[in-house]
């Protein structure tokens, strides 16, 4: 009872007294010059955090380790299947990798404030240059290793930068992707002309350079390291783009003040963590939870973090998460529960698990989208550990609602809900008139300006589509774009974008909800649900269901048994009276499903394969099926 009154007393603090909250917060960094301000609230809603203060992001993830005796504790683990290769790095030897490669930058002329591109796969080398960036007060912006052409050369124009760190290849299962045919199509199309372009040589593919491309091992092994460079808590760490409904992505800003303290803030308190401990983020450092999870928060903590180069099946199998578990040691896990219902889907019962050790794992998190109950409980069953879903986006670049291991061990878990409101937001529900819901009652999410530090304090080059995207719909709140309610006990569930809602001869419902109780059928591995366009009750839902492998039952009795299911439990106004059965769902690579491109061909709109697609090759598949189901008609009736 003592951990609940803790979190009721710091979310109450966080709220009544935010500036002696987030001073008191900000104790956990190593300022060079401290603060002179903690906030300052600006026009437009939101804050400036910790002016006056200065501060070097990297040298409180390396040198402070160092300088405080840890250097000899394992900092970075790189383990990849992939490649078949195992490394790692102390404090100290992570310290001298990064600073000269910021030698190598500093002497192609980057300078503070510059923009450093990142094209790099999960290998070492990527987080030794977005610590290098941080080092010499530099900008990074890491671009996910393989995006298209197009996509590469839109960031490039945006961020106009000096330098372009990128390899050879990128390795996927048994594929080797190159990646200088990309870059260089990418900088034919941009109107930016990048300076420099340093290329790592992996074994599996050397590429041939091109006049005025830097070898990466041969420049490097010539570089002088530099020190640190003390930059402003305002100064901008990273660039990282996200999607923009314009077409053009928006550049999320963060900066190194704020940040630095609401990671650490985290780590303590949401996660759990402390120095000393492995804490592994199964994710990409093209995304924020790389980011925040993989690079910035377990360093900045004094933890050793791993840096994951494979898949959770494939590589070689459905128990490969476990082996890492267990050969390093791990404590902490995050990951999205897309990689869970993979491994559920090719190991049903567990089996693989019986083969390792994972005495060390204290909890899992799972993030990125909504943990289905059917997956909660097969993990739980089968790990018996908590299972910690929560919920943020890459604007807030930590969470924001969950269960908090600092403050409350014993804060219940529920199933299907991201957790309780961590101190420090305020997240509201509001109706279509900004008017707030009741409890379980389902609207918009929204949380209450000002934002805490380490959040977005603006977009690149253009602070009107922040104002536009972010903060217009809702006067007084950032709009997070997702949908839920908040139960009695305060506890937060998200149940999908907010135009996942669909309108069934005018019955709102949430497909999330459709989505859970057919996730929950034995024979199923993995589902979307969807809204397609009809004729007589505007939109009807459509299920598309992956089966796991080891089921025996036909799945004309299967589909019989979903429909018959939603019935039960929502109700024959919802109208789910279609199940599609498919060998694979459109995902991002980091494992999100593209629920609006599917409804897009539901629609028979014309779809442009996202740039975030996994493979765009199932887009065609995903379409043969709907036509084949009879949803084409649908479609045509609709708009006919």
């Amino acid at each position: 009872m003592a951990d609940l009154v803790r979190y009721a007393a710091a979310f109450e603090s966080a709220v009544s007294n935010p500036e002696a909250f987030w001073t008191a917060a900000a104790e956990r960094v190593a300022w060079i010059k401290p603060p002179v301000t903690t906030r300052q609230i600006r026009g437009d809603g939101l804050a400036d955090w910790y002016e006056g203060g200065t501060l070097n992001t990297c040298h409180l993830a390396l040198d402070l380790h160092v300088e405080q005796g840890r250097g000899d504790q394992v900092a970075l683990i790189y383990d990849s299947p992939a490649s078949g290769e195992i490394l790692q790095w102390t404090f100290s030897e992570l310290l001298a990798e990064v600073a000269r490669l910021a030698g190598l930058l500093t002497s192609n002329g980057v300078s503070l404030g510059d923009r450093v591109i990142i094209y790099l796969p999960m290998v070492p080398e990527a987080v030794f240059a977005m610590l290098a960036c941080a080092r010499i007060g530099a900008i990074h912006s890491v671009v996910f290793g393989g995006f298209a052409a197009k996509e590469l050369a839109t960031r490039i124009d945006d961020a106009t930068p000096k330098v372009l760190l990128t390899a050879s290849c990128g390795l996927e299962f048994d594929q080797v992707i190159p990646y200088l045919p990309l870059v260089d199509e990418a900088c034919q199309l941009a109107r930016h002309k990048v300076a420099t372009r340093i290329i790592l040589q992996r074994k599996q593919l050397r590429a041939t350079l091109r006049h005025g491309d830097l070898d990466w091992q041969t420049v490097i092994a010539l570089a002088e390291p530099v020190g640190f460079v003390e930059v402003p808590a305002s100064h901008p760490l990273y660039i990282l783009y996200t999607s923009g409904t314009t077409g053009k992505p928006k550049g999320v800003v963060r900066d190194h003040g704020g940040h630095a303290v609401a990671l650490l803030q985290s780590m303590a308190e949401t996660y759990g963590a402390a120095a000393g401990d492995v804490f592994w983020a199964a994710s990409d450092v093209g995304w924020v939870v790389g980011h925040s999870y993989i690079v910035y928060a377990p360093l900045l903590t004094g933890c050793t973090t791993i840096l994951f180069e494979g898949k959770p099946v494939r590589t070689p199998d459905a128990g490969t998460f476990w082996r890492v578990i267990e050969a390093h040691r791990v404590n902490v896990f995050f990951t999205a529960p897309t990689a869970f219902r993979a491994i559920r889907k090719e190991d049903p019962m567990g089996d693989r698990l019986k083969d390792y050790d994972l005495s060390s794992l204290r909890q899992v998190f799972v993030a990125g989208e909504r943990t289905d109950p059917s997956t909660f409980q097969w993990l739980s069953s089968l790990l018996k550990r908590p299972i910690i879903d929560h919920w943020w986006q890459t604007e807030t670049g930590w969470p924001v609602a969950g269960v908090p291991q600092g403050y409350a061990d014993d804060l219940a878990i529920l199933e299907g809900s991201a957790g309780v409101v961590l101190p420090g937001f305020e997240v509201v529900i509001v109706d279509e008139q900004n008017r707030p819901c009741a409890a379980n009652e389902t609207g918009a999410v929204v949380l209450k300006l000002p934002l805490p530090p380490g959040c977005l304090p603006t977009v690149w080059n253009d602070h009107s589509r922040l104002v536009a995207a972010y903060l217009q719909a809702y006067p007084g709140y950032y709009h997070t774009g997702d949908g839920g309610y908040v139960d009695e006990a305060g506890y937060l569930f998200i149940m999908g974008r907010t135009d996942d809602v669909i309108n069934v001869a005018g019955h709102r419902l949430s497909t999330g909800e459709m989505e859970a109780i057919v996730a929950a059928h034995p024979a199923v591995a993995e589902c979307a649900v969807v809204g397609v366009q009809d004729r007589d009750k505007g939109q009807v839902p459509v299920g598309l269901v992956m089966l796991k492998d080891n089921s025996a039952a036909a799945f004309s009795e299967i589909q019989k048994e979903l429909i018959y299911q939603v019935r039960k439990e929502i109700g024959a106004f919802a109208n789910f009276k279609l199940v599609i059965e498919v060998a694979r769902l459109p995902k991002t690579r980091s494992g999100k499903i593209l629920r609006k491109t599917l409804r897009q061909i539901a629609d028979g709109l014309t779809v442009e394969a996202p740039p975030t697609i996994d493979d765009p090759k199932i887009l065609e598949e995903i379409a043969s099926g709907f036509i084949q189901s009879g949803i084409g008609e649908i479609a045509r009736q609709s708009h006919g």
